[in-house]
């Protein structure tokens, strides 16, 4: 295979199996089995490690507990009491995310490299910025903030409802692909060794980094939605 065949493949998103229904056939992406074992993997463990909880922690609840809070107060801190609602949602895409673009590290392509994915989250998490926003302000209030300042900014506040979701999409869904074909590259240059090292930081930092920021902004977008404007 050359480089640029090499290239190619690690861009695309080839078929892991196909499922025959009637006179056609359903291809099943390679993402989306990955992405079907980040869900079982992440539905295990949550069932594994919450089972016999105690009033007095054991050190394997104790540790579980700090994570978890760990990571509420994360989002606590950006959204407040009036936005704590969201925090589950927003702790289990983080997971989800992290988990998902870690796949890297065992050569397995991440979910997130597929746009059709990082697209239907973007989604979810604007629908649900839309909601809290309606929930915080009533449907006039929602309709109102489009005009907010000024009447003459309401078309670029209406863009945002796309912009949004777009920029979310697009920044998640480019870093880890970029991130993965550096990765093949340098497997495919240097095979021994060195991929070690720069798994690293494209797999293990970036990966964690990009969750985070895609759960980050989507707090900072519900937080402007629930705010109420004087």
């Amino acid at each position: 295979m050359t480089l640029n065949e090499y290239i190619e493949h690690a861009m695309s998103n080839p078929t892991a199996f196909s499922i025959p229904i009637g006179n056609f056939r359903l291809d099943i992406p390679q993402t989306t089995v990955s992405q079907w074992i980040v869900m079982a993997v992440l539905i295990l463990l949550a069932f594994i490690l919450t089972r016999n909880l105690k009033v007095v922690p054991t050190k394997k609840q104790a540790l579980l507990e700090s994570f978890l809070e760990m990571i509420y107060n994360l989002f606590y801190g950006v959204l407040g009491e009036h936005g704590k609602r969201y925090i589950p949602y927003l702790m289990t895409l983080i997971m989800f995310l992290g988990a998902s673009n870690i796949l890297g590290l065992f050569h397995v392509a991440p979910p997130t490299k597929n746009i059709n994915v990082t697209a239907a989250l973007a989604i979810m998490s604007i629908i649900l910025i839309q909601y809290a926003a309606i929930k915080a302000r009533g449907v006039g209030g929602w309709l109102k903030h489009f005009s907010h300042p000024a009447k003459i900014v309401t078309p670029l506040n209406v863009m945002e409802l796309v912009i949004k979701p777009f920029s979310l999409c697009m920044r998640l869904f480019g870093n880890i692909l970029g991130a993965y074909i550096v990765m093949e590259l340098i497997i495919y240059c240097v095979p021994v060794g060195v991929p070690a090292v720069f798994s690293l930081y494209f797999d293990i930092f970036d990966g964690l980094l990009q969750a985070y920021i895609f759960c980050f902004l989507t707090s900072l977008y519900i937080s402007e939605a629930i705010e109420i404007e004087e």
